[in-house]
């Protein structure tokens, strides 16, 4: 089990978010903006360090196992930046001693200095949306960077960074599974220890939504889709990256320590615009949902200490579903007697048994479900049935 190394304690992080980009990616639907005039960062970081001290009001003290800095693209900020957001983490909440340090970041935006200014804020690992190691699928995905730009800037995350990650999408327009199998080998060739291989999704509101309803282009089936899935799974897990989540490989011990907390259904704070968190809130779980448009969110901290416009407490039900609903994302699969624990119930035995029956869960011993990887391609479907 890829496990071994790791506690499944879920942890507790701390997520933030920097809304910016140089361009918007034509398949996005996160909360990105493009500014034509440069970013007031020294003022941005005022306001996460407010809405932390928000957040610290509201959980009391922890420790942090991991810091996730995403976007838009935090490769734009300056070193100082996030800097300052680390230190304003740490003069909240205690930092434990090997937590994990995450900064997304977009190869047409790095530079060495900028990185080593990263690894010298307190940063160890880096995310790097690569997308694709083609450049005519990176022009059709948008991307500001080539091929020759994106290996230079895995090169240098090597060399500055402990831990090191990379994104790619397939699934694209008229991709072949032998060509997907000859990059994935490629890409698992420059020495990363953690893929996030996602499958082309088409998002409303996003200008792909437009251009694939328009006719402009197509994408794999559903088997061909399926038949890219398989040999993702295959080729990963025979060069030592197994999956331990639908869309994350890694080597043993080498996890997103950050993501496991999602997915293991842990506590985090979100801060920045349009940033999530669900953490226990005098013993009851709430959700809480930031202002999307970065000027606005700004502006709320500054007036009352933090962005939050949105939110809810969860009841049983509902924090039960979602145990499911992300538990049943990993090869671990989910602890049965966490579940009954939040639930007040054990799951039926009848659904379990139509389910595996259909060999798409499966028991591991007496404490643990998971699903299979047939259950994982219509897992939306296996948790409805699992909730009802």
């Amino acid at each position: 089990m890829a496990f071994a190394s790791l506690s499944r304690d879920p942890g507790f992080g701390v997520y933030v978010h920097w809304p910016f980009c140089a361009a918007k990616c034509p398949y996005c639907d996160f909360n990105s903006h493009v500014r034509h005039q440069p970013v007031d960062q020294e003022r941005f970081a005022r306001a996460f360090a407010t809405e932390l001290a928000n957040m610290r009001a509201r959980t009391g003290p922890r420790e942090v196992t991991s810091v996730f800095l995403g976007g838009g693209t935090p490769s734009l900020m300056r070193p100082e930046t996030v800097g300052a957001v680390l230190e304003a983490i740490a003069a909240n909440w205690t930092i434990a001693d090997n937590a994990e340090i995450t900064l997304e970041a977009n190869p047409s935006s790095v530079e060495a200095e900028r990185f080593r200014g990263y690894r010298a804020a307190g940063v160890n690992r880096v995310s790097l949306g690569v997308q694709a190691l083609n450049d005519a699928d990176l022009r059709f995905l948008g991307r500001l960077h080539n091929v020759e730009e994106a290996l230079h800037a895995i090169g240098l995350a090597r060399e500055i960074f402990p831990r090191l990650s990379f994104d790619l999408i397939y699934a694209r327009p008229g991709q072949q599974p032998d060509a997907w199998a000859a990059e994935l080998k490629q890409a698992i060739g420059y020495a990363v220890d953690h893929l996030s291989l996602y499958q082309l999704t088409i998002e409303e509101g996003t200008r792909f939504f437009q251009l694939y309803n328009a006719g402009k282009f197509e994408i794999p089936d559903g088997e061909h889709a399926a038949e890219l899935y398989a040999i993702t799974q295959e080729v990963t897990a025979a060069h030592g990256l197994p999956a331990y989540e639908i869309s994350n490989h890694a080597k043993p011990g080498a996890e997103s320590r950050h993501n496991l907390t999602y997915w293991r259904y842990g506590e985090y704070v979100g801060v920045g615009p349009g940033a999530h968190g669900r953490f226990l809130e005098e013993g009851t779980r709430i959700v809480t949902i930031a202002e999307k448009l970065p000027e606005r969110w700004v502006e709320l901290v500054e007036q009352q200490g933090h962005g939050v416009v949105g939110g809810e407490t969860l009841n049983r039900s509902e924090e039960a579903d979602e145990f499911l609903l992300m538990g049943l994302r990993l090869v671990e699969g989910i602890d049965l007697a966490r579940y009954e624990q939040l639930s007040g119930k054990s799951l039926s035995s009848a659904r379990l048994s139509i389910l595996q029956g259909e060999g798409l869960v499966a028991p591991i011993g007496n404490s643990r479900l998971r699903a299979t990887p047939e259950g994982m391609i219509v897992l939306d479907a296996v948790v409805a049935d699992l909730a009802r």
